[in-house]
């Protein structure tokens, strides 16, 4: 299996990056020691969206992971996506919207060109877990996935990826420990080991 990891953990103003680095890293050795072949893209980086196509293509399986800032991607991983998709149309990620001019109404979002691969998304947040989960907290008991990422799995959906549950980390700025931290690490590690033995 061939896996493409994106690194979305942008520098900007007080996020310096630094646990979607470590993410990254955590990622990085369990691939090593289960011996799969792996490509890893910053998006702090400069790329060519030609070469970012030619990952996509290559991988079966894509890893994102990022931080959600004010509720969205940060600003330059959605730059990476708007560059690398464009570049991607006729060129292995999608064909067009998937509607045809006898029939416009139906068949939207069924143009892409990835059906056999599939991808998960990690992310990390300032908000706790109860934010998500509790009776009157502030995102009215929507998921991560159903609320805020909807829109990213729409886009994934897109171009024929199927979705895998991706793994959210919580509370990790006011409450970011070093305790909290390492839980973390055998938690999501233990969540790899299941996501890549299915």
């Amino acid at each position: 299996m061939n896996i493409f990891i994106i690194n979305g953990g942008q520098k900007f103003a007080h996020s310096g990056g630094a646990f979607n680095n470590t993410l990254n890293n955590w990622i990085i050795v369990f691939l090593k020691e289960k011996g799969y072949d792996f490509r890893m893209t910053n998006i702090n980086n400069e790329f060519n969206p030609l070469d970012e196509v030619e990952n996509f293509k290559w991988a079966d399986f894509i890893i994102y992971h990022f931080p959600i800032w004010w509720f969205q991607v940060p600003n330059r991983l959605k730059y990476y996506i708007d560059e690398v998709f464009t570049a991607g149309h006729n060129n292995g990620i999608y064909k067009n919207d998937g509607r045809s001019h006898k029939n416009p109404e139906i068949n939207y979002g069924t143009g892409g060109l990835m059906q056999k691969k599939k991808y998960m998304v990690n992310t990390t947040w300032n908000a706790p877990e109860t934010a998500f989960t509790m009776e009157g907290e502030f995102f009215d008991k929507h998921s991560v996935d159903e609320g805020v990422l909807f829109g990213f799995h729409k886009m994934n959906q897109f171009t024929g990826m199927k979705k895998v549950d991706g793994f959210h980390f919580h509370d990790l700025e006011k409450n970011a420990t070093k305790e909290r931290i390492n839980n973390y690490e055998t938690i999501y590690k233990e969540y790899l080991i299941k996501v890549f033995s299915e």
